[in-house]
């Protein structure tokens, strides 16, 4: 229970906890709602005060705004008017100097008019001097233009005259050059008619030995001069099948070979009906190139005279690589460019064969590598093979030797358990059921008894 005094009468009252709980909850509630609208009071006035304090800032700063928005509107008036009135003296201004101009310009006009009209009459009485200068000269030219035709009448009956005088010489020469030119073709006809029976006399092995023999004497000519270190023979090597013409190969001071060429010679006759054509000839002249290991390959043909294509030096390495063919007049000549051209490249086939070499070691060095890993792999396949079959004899031997050790472990197993029986058998329960065995030993045991006795007698 509690007591609760009141503030009036100081009578003092008892309530229980529900009732006292009721009193402080009312009197909390009470004081909680007085001090909520002090609060609010307080709070609104507070509100009101700083509304109203906003209120007449924002006044006082819209009433400065406005005093300097009213300034600069007068200021842009007075700078409004100034400039209308400065544009009014200007426009004035701009007038008189307009209304002058015009004026000045008026009067210019009716100066240059003035010129026109001088100027105009100045061309009217030019014109009227170049006409007569005209006519003049129509009349000049037309006397200069009969003179000129009386003159070329005068030239042409010259010209005729004399091309009729030409034309009796010319008609004489050509009598004299057609009996002239028919003696010479007489003399040629008889040459060739001489030429082919010369060669209908031939066979066609004579055919080849004849240009062969050409293009020998044509190099023999200036061997010593332009050729003093080559070789150049004919091909007597038939080892393979086949044999080439003949061959050119040509060195420098070191032994290195500059140019190598395998040459064909091929003629027939011309009244021959089968006629051969190079193409067929070029398989073999690369076969024989490639075995006697020539870098180009030149066949030197009389064949196809009537191909333009073989009219000089023709590269036919689209067929077979380094190879051309040639007409004989061009044999000294190709022997010379592609001798040239291979001294020019000798440097480099001389850098390149090092590069060779270099790449040959290196190729050397990467072949024993490799022997030397194929040899240690069959090595450690061999080993690790036997290494696997030691294992597996190893595996069999512990899987036996387990087999042993179980046993005897069994054996030990057993072997303790005897030792256990025979180290828990004694006599009793040896004589336990056996009557006579008991006696025995019970007659050995006064035996002993009897001579302990005598022992202890004798002892005394």
């Amino acid at each position: 229970m509690n007591e609760i005094r009141c503030p009036e009468c100081n009578k003092v009252f008892k309530v229980d906890e529900s009732g006292f709980a009721e009193i402080v909850k009312q009197v909390k509630e009470s004081e909680i709602e007085k001090a909520i609208k002090e609060r609010d009071a307080f709070y609104k006035a507070d509100k009101n005060s700083a509304v109203q304090l906003a209120q007449a800032n924002i006044e006082k700063t819209m009433q400065i705004e406005m005093s300097k928005k009213e300034q600069e509107i007068a200021a842009l008036k007075d700078k409004v008017e100034a400039s209308e009135k400065q544009k009014e003296l200007e426009l004035t201004k701009a007038l008189a100097a307009a209304e002058t101009q015009r004026n000045t310009l008026a009067t210019d006009l009716i100066r240059k008019n003035e010129q026109i009209k001088l100027v105009e009459a100045e061309k009217d009485n030019k014109i009227i001097e170049l006409q007569a200068k005209i006519r003049e000269q129509e009349t000049q030219k037309q006397l200069a233009v009969t003179e000129a035709l009386n003159e070329i009448t005068l030239q042409k009956n010259e010209l005729v005259n004399e091309l009729k005088t030409k034309d009796a010489e010319r008609q004489l020469q050509e009598t004299s050059l057609r009996e002239h030119y028919k003696n010479e073709l007489k003399i040629k006809d008889e040459e060739i008619a001489r030429y082919r029976d010369n060669k209908a006399r031939l066979s066609t092995k004579m055919l080849g030995e004849t240009l062969e023999r050409y293009c020998e004497t044509e190099f023999n000519k200036i061997r010593a001069a332009a050729f003093p270190t080559a070789y150049f023979s004919k091909d007597n090597d038939s080892s393979g099948g086949t044999k080439g013409d003949y061959v050119y190969r040509e060195e420098d001071a070191d032994g290195n070979e500059i140019v190598s060429i395998m040459f064909e010679m091929k003629n027939e006759d011309d009244e021959t009906i089968a006629k051969q054509k190079n193409e067929s000839f070029f398989a073999k002249l690369d076969k024989d190139r490639t075995k006697k290991g020539c870098e180009y390959a030149v066949l030197v043909s009389m064949l196809e005279a009537d191909n333009g294509f073989y009219d000089g030096i023709a590269d036919v390495s689209f067929h077979y690589p380094k190879m051309y063919v040639i007409r004989p007049q061009f044999f000294i000549p190709m022997i010379t460019l592609l001798r040239n051209a291979a001294i020019n490249a000798l440097k480099y086939k001389s850098e390149l064969a090092l590069v060779r070499n270099q790449n040959l070691d290196i190729t050397t060095f990467e072949s024993d590598l490799n022997d030397f890993k194929i040899a240690f792999s069959k090595n450690y396949k061999w080993a690790d093979d036997r290494y696997k079959d030691a294992i597996k004899e190893i595996n069999k031997a512990i899987e036996s030797l387990e087999k042993t050790r179980d046993a005897l472990t069994l054996s030990g197993k057993q072997l303790r358990l005897a030792n256990d029986k025979a180290e828990d058998l004694t006599v009793k329960k040896l004589t336990k059921n056996n009557p006579t065995m008991k006696a025995k030993f019970a007659e050995l045991e006064d035996r002993n008894a009897e001579g302990e006795r005598e022992f202890s007698k004798l002892k005394k």
